[in-house]
């Protein structure tokens, strides 16, 4: 049976509640729209459909068992965009609402395995993005970042950038996923540029910048030379810490 939701994580818990109220064998759960979802013509589909309160029992009930902390693990997961990732979750959190509360430790069940691996590798995303975001600020006062990241972490660095830069207004954008997170000092809400927006935010000079950020750039660059001590440079350990592909968003690697 694959259970075809939305791609939204409030979906992927409604498929958890569907589960056990429904009693469905053998389930996979599919996105609407994937490649996955429409070849896999041979078993029965069931569209799940997303309901809010629904899925906050799921949640409620993951938070009761595990912990708030353990329970968020489960969304950080999910924004890994892992497909498998996605069924190993599935299949933890209804083991766990089976009774099995200690299955998280179990590190010889491969789900489990590859649920902490992929665990792992976005928090992994999360610390790098909070180093990473380089800020430029333009003309009406608006500071902006133009941010890849390999995972959907976007969402679980707002609060980190929140409480640094409470008062300012800012702009983080994913291009890969195309959406963005403004902040202007009292919420934050999520914005999807038009196109025309789109090519101006990657390309800076088309933005009216600050007089003065230029300013800034190059002393940041210097600032980053000086403390760079060329007889104990380890590329090799700088491209552990520092991969390439973040190069372009940084402004002391221009």
């Amino acid at each position: 049976m694959n259970y075809v939701f939305d791609g939204t994580y409030n979906g992927f818990l409604c498929c958890v509640f569907e589960y056990f109220e429904c009693k469905d064998k053998d389930v996979c759960v599919r996105i609407e729209g994937d490649v996955a979802a429409r070849a896999d013509m041979f078993n029965q589909s069931k569209t799940i459909i997303t309901d809010v309160v629904r899925a906050k029992r799921v949640q409620m009930g993951l938070q009761k068992r595990l912990g708030n902390f353990a329970a968020i693990d489960f969304f950080k997961v999910f924004l890994s965009e892992d497909r498998k990732a996605f069924s190993s979750s599935f299949s933890i959190i209804c083991q766990i609402f089976s009774g099995q509360k200690d299955i998280l430790q179990n590190y010889g069940d491969h789900d489990v395995l590859y649920f902490t691996q992929t665990l792992k590798k976005v928090n992994r995303e999360r610390h790098r993005m909070k180093a990473f975001v380089r800020f430029s600020k333009s003309s009406d006062g608006l500071f902006f970042a133009i941010i890849e990241p390999d995972f959907n972490v976007l969402p679980l660095i707002v609060g980190f950038f929140k409480k640094r830069y409470a008062d300012q207004k800012w702009l983080i954008y994913d291009v890969k996923r195309q959406y963005g997170l403004l902040y202007a000092k009292l919420n934050v809400m999520e914005v999807n540029l038009t196109l025309e927006e789109k090519d101006a935010l990657s390309a800076k000079s088309v933005i009216m910048l600050d007089k003065k950020d230029a300013h800034f750039q190059q002393l940041w660059k210097r600032y980053y030379q000086s403390t760079n001590i060329e007889a104990r440079r380890n590329m090799k350990l700088h491209l552990q810490h520092v991969p390439r592909r973040y190069w372009k968003y940084l402004v002391e690697k221009q």
